[in-house]
């Protein structure tokens, strides 16, 4: 299976810049999550109206799986504004369980109330355990129960699809 990258993040910046006018959205804040996220979100931030730069989230202590995953050895760091009462979009790669936006969406609270907070996807995946649905999606994939996209970055940027056994 090919992944068109460069179709994903023109369909997502195209959605982006009509849902901000749609919802009236001026000047949100632009959230990445570690690390493809981060990636993604500088990608498509020149879609987006705002004059805010990218923050970043790290939602490695937040994870349902911590306990068992242990500490990922390669922690980023959360930078986020003020949230209260700001609109903020939030970018990952993938969508497939929803536990990674769910932790997200928990760190985000603990940083203030946000008063939308949009999700923004590169990849759905369609495999959900959680009820998270994103409002941005750059492509819809159905892939084999063996299958994972794995976003290598940042530069170049670059998709593709493996195979897990």
């Amino acid at each position: 299976m090919t992944l068109d990258l460069d179709k994903a993040l023109a369909s997502m910046k195209q959605q982006l810049a009509q849902y901000c006018q749609q919802h009236h959205i001026d000047n949100p804040i632009v959230v990445g999550i570690h690390s493809g996220g981060v990636w993604v979100a500088n990608e498509i931030l020149d879609a987006v109206p705002t004059d805010e730069e990218l923050a970043t989230l790290d939602i490695t202590f937040y994870r349902d799986d911590f306990t068992r995953a242990g500490l990922n050895p390669k922690v980023g760091h959360t930078q986020l504004p003020a949230l209260e009462d700001r609109h903020v979009i939030l970018v990952d790669d993938v969508l497939m369980s929803g536990r990674t936006i769910r932790a997200a969406m928990n760190e985000i609270f603990d940083f203030g109330r946000p008063a939308s907070i949009t999700l923004a996807i590169l990849f759905d995946l369609n495999s959900r355990e959680l009820p998270i649905r994103a409002d941005v999606v750059g492509e819809q994939l159905s892939l084999k129960s063996n299958q994972r996209v794995k976003l290598s970055g940042p530069t170049p940027l670059a998709v593709s699809v493996i195979e897990t056994h």
